[in-house]
């Protein structure tokens, strides 16, 4: 059986694509110079990028009932606490249910108090650490920099996380995030980041949709692939 041969047309439309230069990354096109122009100074309007993505109610209840129906969809479990005792309470919870033995958190409050108060063996990161010791862990207990109702992502950085290993070699990361902290969309958690830290950025930024898997395999959904097999989310307020 012959095949219909498109290269001619594959070649045309590079041909055709070749002739209008790329635009650079936040840049615009100048008429007198006739060309694009670059800048960092002035990115994109975060009303352009929401044109793409799912509307997000714009009140707190609406963003956290959308995060924990997200978070459910993606095997996170979300859990809503009214105070940091109540907090405290969930992460024991999570202790004994689990049988943790040895956690690993950093020096942020009130995540390290909290850490704390489980009564086990606390490795904190902020001042260096084996990794053997952190792979040994049960648990990585960390804060975060927000919650992103539209996608059910966690997003950390450095600072916020205890580094860059912290929320992915121990096998299960608990999340401990202020009401704050919740934001409707990807636009306004990278507005918040910008805001918090610029210019002095972190260097790690990452954002967290669920536990580590992977589909690689027969298109079977396996848990842990490649980072923590567990993620809970607790927030507070």
């Amino acid at each position: 059986m012959a095949y219909p041969d498109h290269r001619e047309e594959v070649f045309a439309r590079i041909r055709e694509a070749l002739r209008e230069p790329a635009p650079h990354r936040h840049g615009g096109y100048s008429e007198d110079a006739g060309e694009h122009t670059h800048t960092d100074e002035h990115p994109p309007d975060a009303e352009a990028f929401r044109a793409w993505l799912p509307a997000v109610g714009p009140r707190l209840e609406e963003q956290v009932a959308l995060f924990a129906q997200n978070a459910a969809q993606l095997k996170a479990d979300f859990r809503r606490v009214a105070t940091l005792e109540e907090a405290g309470q969930a992460l024991a919870g999570l202790s004994r249910e689990n049988g943790w033995k040895r956690v690993a958190t950093h020096r942020e409050t009130p995540v390290a108090v909290l850490a704390e108060k489980l009564g086990l063996p606390c490795l904190f990161t902020d001042a260096g650490y084996a990794t053997a010791e952190l792979e040994a862990c049960d648990a990585a207990i960390t804060g975060c920099d927000a919650l992103i109702a539209q996608t059910g992502s966690v997003l950390v950085t450095t600072r916020s996380a205890g580094g860059r290993a912290l929320s992915v070699l121990p096998p299960h990361h608990v999340v401990i995030a202020e009401r704050g902290q919740m934001v409707p969309d990807l636009a306004t958690a990278l507005q918040s980041v910008r805001k918090r830290y610029e210019p002095d950025w972190p260097s790690f930024l990452s954002f967290i949709t669920g536990p580590s898997r992977t589909g690689d395999i027969e298109r079977i959904l396996v848990l842990g692939a490649h980072g923590p097999k567990q993620l809970t989310i607790l927030l507070v307020g």
